[in-house]
């Protein structure tokens, strides 16, 4: 199997990230860059942290696809957020995003003071690979 999720029962178990990720050689990756809540000219879709979610992901799932991917092919999120957005409606337009897919990705959420537009609440950046 090209791609492992790894729980080791010593580790914390929750079902919505996995704490490590196996990918063997010859699977392709791809590392999407921070997407941000804008959309295909640029401009930011709104002031709310749940809104720039939900566009910040599909423009991974865009990326993704791009690549013959899909979302269910990422296996490792970075999210970054400002410290002025509230990290629950965020939280909840992700799990939303993502569904149900199965073997949910390792991930990593960041809280910073300001990213480099002061309009964005949230980045975010993938690594998929794709069998």
């Amino acid at each position: 199997m090209p791609i492992e999720y790894l729980n080791p029962p010593t580790l914390h178990q929750h079902p919505s990230f996995t704490q490590a990720v196996k990918v063997t050689a010859g699977t392709a990756l791809v590392f999407i860059g921070g997407q941000n809540g804008v959309n295909e000219t640029g401009a930011v879709v709104s002031d709310q942290v749940d809104d720039q979610t939900v566009r910040a992901l599909r423009n991974v799932e865009l990326a993704v696809e791009a690549a013959g991917g899909t979302l269910s092919d990422i296996v490792k999120w970075t999210i970054i957020v400002t410290d002025t957005a509230s990290l629950g409606p965020g939280f909840a337009a992700f799990q939303q995003a993502w569904g149900d897919h199965p073997n949910p990705p390792a991930i990593t959420v960041q809280v910073v003071t300001a990213l480099a537009n002061p309009a964005f609440l949230v980045e975010i950046e993938a690594i998929a690979a794709l069998p």
